[in-house]
């Protein structure tokens, strides 16, 4: 494998956690719709607040590090929540869901090594920055689950 393919190998497995982070975005968005003022303030601060700045680092991360080795870019579009539901707990628990899969690919990439041997600092620190936000948020929901509607 050339380093280009191994690059872009590299690219294509952040662009996996970016889109769990999409998806966790667009359901944390349709639960916000169905909450109470109260709870609306809890999610911004404790869940979509954090990922919405992992996927915004993640983005500006993998858009740099193309360009930096002139490998081709994509952009990323928002998806959908998913069917819909009169239950925000339904949301939540898929955006839940969306938030554990993307640190699982951010995990699995780092362990990896692909950053360390085919990477370069801004990467690693980028991916370090993604990985604090997303654990911020996963680390979080568990207790945003338990206390909702109290």
């Amino acid at each position: 494998m050339s380093d280009a393919d191994a690059r872009q190998d590299l690219l294509d497995a952040l662009a996996e956690g970016i889109e769990e982070l999409a998806l966790a975005l667009a359901t944390f968005g349709e639960a916000y719709e169905l909450l109470d003022e109260n709870s609306q303030d809890r999610l911004e601060e404790q869940l979509f607040g954090p990922v919405q700045k992992a996927y915004g680092r993640a983005q500006r991360t993998y858009t740099a590090f193309a360009e930096r080795r002139g490998l081709p870019s994509r952009t990323f579009t928002e998806h959908s929540p998913g069917v819909h539901a009169r239950d925000p707990r339904v949301y939540l628990d898929r955006a839940i869901e969306a938030v554990n899969e993307a640190e699982e690919r951010l995990i699995e990439l780092q362990d990896s090594m692909m950053p360390v041997t085919y990477g370069d600092p801004e990467l690693r620190a980028g991916l370090a920055d993604v990985r604090e936000f997303v654990a911020s948020a996963r680390e979080r929901s568990g207790d945003f689950m338990r206390t909702l509607g109290r």
